[in-house]
């Protein structure tokens, strides 16, 4: 544990100390129940939704009658249902096992892979408003909801993107999920959201990246993706707000000797030592935590960052940092100035 004297960093619930990457976690960052619009105009489904939301003795017939009316023939009485649905999820949590009970977890899941971009959308978020309950994860997943989810990935609006990377978040808080999600092909969509989506998707996106690729399997996957230009690009424009998002999804992957790699190649190393020099005081510590671990096993790049100049910075990381920075900072100092072998430059590794 940190000393009176430190700042106990967090990320999705996780406490930022060695990187351990085995820590079991059910938090996550500001991925939550949907943030999109509901009601455009006072109609009469939102003030039976009204009722139904205030008034606690009919809600279980309200919601028995909104799941058989998803299976309903007519595509208007779909959308209201789904629509209803999600938001009784959104706003009572309660509800969330009274209509996982009543059966809607499968007929909304079928929402999912509809050609219609409301319906679609309004399935996804309604799915992802239930699985912000625990109880409801398992039964979500062994419904058949990742493929779906993972297709609307691909197809859906940019809202049922970013809500489909949360729900997969979500159900990625059940271990056994994370490899099939990853297998489902979740990663590289996730990648693609990660690298070209608004500054939400952005956010989404790493957040179930971060969860995702605790699994070996998975860091391959996002490495063999491209994950590292976007994480390299993000981590260097201090304006996007997402510096430590990407950072802490890089410190799970440069566990894997293919992300060393690809970070070297993506110019990783010059971002990691600015930020030691100009970041906040979080970034610094968890950007000399990666660049340790990249050391700790190449001689070829510690030599890599000796020449970006990282000494210095981390010489007044290791005065000024919190106690957790300074002992990563003196144990990067005392690597970087070990002498160099007379090969150095002819492997990345020892």
């Amino acid at each position: 544990m940190e000393t009176e004297n430190a700042v106990n960093y967090k990320f999705m619930g996780r406490s930022f100390n060695d990187l351990s990457i085995n820590d079991d976690s059910s938090a996550f960052s500001d991925c939550n129940s949907d943030r999109s619009g509901e009601f455009s105009t006072a109609s009469s489904q939102s003030r039976r939704l009204f009722l139904a939301c205030t008034n606690s003795d009919n809600s279980d017939e309200f919601i028995r009658q909104l799941v058989s009316d998803l299976g309903s023939c007519s595509i208007d009485e779909q959308k209201n249902a789904a629509l209803e649905l999600r938001l009784l999820a959104k706003n009572k949590p309660e509800n969330r096992i009274k209509i996982a009970k009543a059966g809607a977890i499968k007929p909304l899941i079928s929402l999912i892979t509809s050609t219609d971009p409301y319906l679609q959308e309004n399935g996804v978020t309604a799915i992802l408003n239930l699985s912000l309950c625990d109880e409801n994860k398992e039964l979500i997943a062994s419904s058949g909801a990742i493929k779906p989810l993972v297709r609307a990935l691909r197809t859906g609006t940019s809202t049922s993107k970013e809500n489909a990377a949360c729900a997969l978040l979500r159900l990625s808080q059940v271990e056994e999920n994370k490899v099939a999600i990853g297998r489902s092909g979740a990663i590289p969509l996730l990648v693609n959201l990660l690298e070209n989506g608004g500054i939400r998707g952005k956010k989404d996106a790493s957040t179930a990246l971060y969860s995702l690729c605790t699994v070996k399997e998975n860091k391959i996957k996002a490495v063999e993706a491209g994950i590292m230009k976007p994480l390299v690009e993000l981590m260097a424009d201090f304006g996007s707000n997402m510096v430590d998002k990407s950072a802490f999804v890089l410190s799970v992957l440069v566990s894997v000797p293919e992300a060393k790699t690809a970070l070297v190649d993506e110019g990783g190393i010059p971002v990691l030592v600015e930020i030691i020099e100009v970041g906040l005081q979080r970034q610094k510590e968890i950007a000399a935590a990666i660049l340790l671990q990249i050391c700790e096993d190449s001689v070829v790049y510690r030599t890599k960052v000796s020449r970006e100049g990282a000494i210095p910075p981390l010489v007044a990381l290791s005065q000024s940092g919190t106690n957790r920075a300074k002992q990563k900072a003196e144990k990067l100092i005392e690597l970087l100035r070990q002498p160099r072998s007379a090969n150095a430059a002819a492997s990345p590794s020892d």
